[in-house]
């Protein structure tokens, strides 16, 4: 007689994942509320469009991802574009130069992240005249890309997804953010081949904001 065998770690990956999917659509849905509810309500602050911004971090695997890669620096850039004063639209480059766990020789593994997402501005908590607290939440969609700096293995590229977390402290042209991503990202195995699993990481950030 023949009988079907539960692997019980699967199913457990398989709720993991559940769970995590529905953490990030609670987050959409109450970041899209909060947009309707702020907009409509926020004044301006400031004629500024454009912000550059140079970030240092920490990247941190977590989960199943934490069996593959060390935790490692996090260094990028970022442009903002405010479409109004409660609503921007961000594009970010970061890279963190990682290793990986498993692979025999300390094998370093470079990890570049590109990605663009909407951020949602309140409206300051704190506005002291010389300077200004203002908390943000966000989301975007983007890809990153994996490669061995001496493995003689092609790179890997897949899709990924974010809620951010973080506020700007302001100081006329002159801002610091400070920053937290939940990233939810496809990942295929970086040698050979295999099925393609989903895998989460938290990049925390902090940088200085020129606005022009």
């Amino acid at each position: 007689m023949s009988s079907t065998t539960i692997t019980p770690s699967r199913s457990l990956t398989h709720v993991r994942h559940s769970v995590r999917a529905a953490r990030l659509t609670s987050f959409a849905a109450i970041t899209l509320s909060g947009l309707l509810a702020v907009g409509g309500t926020a004044s301006a602050q400031g004629t500024t469009r454009f912000e550059l911004r140079p970030f240092v971090g920490a990247y941190i695997p977590t989960g199943d991802q934490r069996d593959l890669l060390k935790d490692a620096v996090l260094v990028g850039a970022q442009l903002s574009y405010n479409v109004i004063p409660a609503f921007s639209v961000t594009g970010s480059f970061g890279w963190s130069p990682s290793k990986d766990r498993v692979t025999a020789g300390n094998q370093t593994l470079d990890i570049y992240q590109y990605d663009v997402g909407g951020e949602l501005r309140a409206a300051s908590l704190f506005d002291g005249g010389v300077w200004n607290f203002t908390p943000f939440v966000g989301l975007g969609v983007g890809g990153r890309t994996y490669n061995y700096r001496d493995l003689n293995v092609g790179s890997k590229t897949n899709f990924d997804g974010y809620g951010a977390l973080g506020g700007d402290i302001g100081f006329g042209p002159i801002g610091f953010r400070i920053e937290a991503r939940d990233y939810v990202s496809q990942f295929k195995p970086l040698t050979g081949t295999g099925d393609t699993k989903t895998r989460n990481d938290i990049g925390l950030a902090a940088g200085l904001s020129y606005r022009f």
